[in-house]
């Protein structure tokens, strides 16, 4: 995997739903268990084989760059790149000139997961993707029979179903070539980018995350990720 694919992690958030936890500590850095929310996730790339991340950071980089000085166990050669003003989810890529790859894989610095990064990345290539979305999959019973419309006209009667429907986990693949479509310097999520895509009618991967995830976004998050970390395998 490590040999096609190269890595950006997005910690510039300010974590505003975690005050006052995040007054003076960047969300990546908030330990849960014994270490930060962001190491969880360059240890398991390191794991992968991944040896070169890159880090968008902006809110209190100082702190996540020098914590990274004094943590390295996997040896991986980090490059920061600082956002002057907030751009989104996917707006700093524009800002990376140094991709090696053709493959770029790009995740949310506060995820708790222990997905399997190299099935993930093979899924892609299998699929001869332009990007890739992991998702949460979420099944929902209806507990009633459900009646099916059309212009006022009964079209089909379903007793009890279920529906499955799929959240974004926040982890993604593109193809180089799709950050062409990042503008310059402005404000742009990684949605906003799939929906161009999209629209221009590129393949898009969907790879249900089966394995643990949790996106630490709220005090709650935080304290089942505390509980959860006992128990998960990484």
């Amino acid at each position: 995997m490590h040999k096609k694919i190269d890595v950006v992690i997005m910690a510039g958030g300010k974590g505003k739903r975690l005050m006052p936890l995040t007054e003076n500590t960047p969300k990546p850095l908030l330990k849960i268990g014994n270490k930060p929310i962001i190491e969880y996730n360059t240890d398991r790339l390191g794991a992968f084989g991944i040896k070169h991340i890159n880090i968008t950071v902006n809110y209190l980089s100082d702190q996540i760059i020098s914590y990274f000085e004094e943590n390295n166990k996997h040896r991986i050669d980090f490059n920061y790149i600082k956002e002057s003003k907030s751009l989104g989810t996917i707006g700093a890529l524009k800002l990376i000139e140094n991709f090696k790859n053709d493959y770029i894989l790009v995740m949310n610095a506060d995820l708790l997961t222990n997905v399997n990064f190299e099935a993930l990345f093979n899924d892609f290539i299998l699929k001869n993707g332009d990007a890739l979305i992991a998702t949460i999959p979420y099944k929902v019973d209806i507990p009633h029979g459900v009646v099916e419309t059309k212009a006022g006209f009964v079209t089909d009667l379903k007793e009890k179903p279920s529906y499955t429907y799929y959240s974004n986990a926040g982890i993604y693949v593109f193809k180089k070539e799709c950050f062409d479509f990042i503008p310059e310097n402005a404000f742009f999520d990684a949605t906003d980018l799939i929906e161009i895509l999209i629209a221009k009618e590129k393949k898009i991967v969907n790879f249900p995350i089966l394995d643990y995830w949790l996106d630490i976004g709220k005090p709650e998050d935080f304290q089942k990720a505390q509980n959860d970390i006992k128990f998960i395998k990484f």
